[in-house]
């Protein structure tokens, strides 16, 4: 990623501009003020949810004594290159966290990612992910499903644009549920399989056997950068569809940790192989609880 996207332009941009007002010792309701803008304005510019224009960062440079010509030319690039955010014509689609969350995952080096009960997006097949999407709302118009697996595959580029690491532990839970059906499930497996063996890509997989473990609380996502200014972002979903996401030192480097920890307790050796076998049992009802229930006396079940 030796040319950085414009996300990643706006969110440098957005930390120095943050850097550069509270080495001026002012507060945004100061500055606002100074410029004559409405302070939302400014909030908004420092929380990376709209870009600046070249003509709105001069005087703001200015106003914060920045006087340095390569620095203000730096900043004047950054603002330049950010315009355009990816995923922002879907907009309408989801809310400022998720954006924000497509925008790390666009522009990180480094992704570790601890999935719970769901295949994480850019490992989705068509299907599955048309599948899970209904799943989670039944009665989602057509368009706005068609738009959200757009989404979805447009975030499989990290698979195959290179100049990244990629790692994924999946819980077992993940593999095992039929989402979709059968043939759906198969096909998402077999997919699996084949983005094991890509360079730059480690999937492992949580079994169940390893019991009560840290990651149980819930996905996370966490991103590093090739940019030395930009810190380590943590990402943290939840079942009501909120979502979190800091930069924190103490967080980052405590969930890096756990990561960590998981992948000391996943299965990586033969995964894909792993996953084939587990494909086939799929597609002929050998893995589910259902065929085990057949195999068992009711009582039996009952009495344990």
């Amino acid at each position: 990623m030796s040319v950085p996207n414009a996300a990643l332009q706006r969110l440098r941009l957005r930390t120095e501009l943050r850097k550069a007002r509270t080495g001026a010792r002012l507060t945004q309701r100061q500055v606002a003020s100074k410029m004559e803008w409405s302070p939302s304005k400014l909030i908004r510019i420092e929380a990376g949810e709209v870009g600046i224009s070249v003509n709105d960062l001069r005087p703001l440079l200015d106003a914060y004594g920045i006087r340095d010509r390569r620095k203000i030319d730096e900043l004047l690039d950054l603002a330049r290159g950010s315009r355009r955010m990816p995923y922002s014509e879907y907009r309408d689609l989801y809310g400022k966290e998720f954006l924000e969350f497509l925008a790390l995952e666009s522009s990180a080096s480094i992704i570790r990612h601890y999935g719970a009960l769901v295949m994480p997006g850019p490992l989705q097949t068509e299907e599955y992910a048309r599948a899970i999407m209904t799943a989670y709302n039944k009665s989602i118009p057509e368009e706005r499903l068609e738009r959200g697996v757009e989404v979805r595959l447009a975030r499989q580029e990290l698979l195959t644009s290179g100049g990244r690491e990629l790692f994924y532990i999946l819980d077992e839970a993940v593999v095992r549920r039929h989402v979709g059906g059968r043939g759906v499930m198969r096909a998402q497996l077999e997919r699996l399989a084949e983005l094991a063996a890509k360079p730059g890509v480690t999937i492992q997989i949580l079994p169940f056997s390893v019991g009560a473990h840290a990651g149980i609380q819930g996905p996370f996502s966490l991103f590093e950068f090739e940019a030395d200014e930009m810190p380590d972002s943590l990402h943290l979903e939840n079942p009501r569809g909120d979502s979190y996401t800091t930069n924190a030192p103490d967080e980052t480097g405590r969930y890096l940790e756990r990561f960590w920890e998981l992948e000391d307790l996943a299965l990586k050796d033969d995964v894909g192989a792993l996953l084939r076998a587990l494909a086939e049992r799929t597609e002929d009802g050998r893995d589910d609880l259902e065929t085990l229930l057949q195999s068992v006396p009711v009582d039996a079940v009952a009495q344990e």
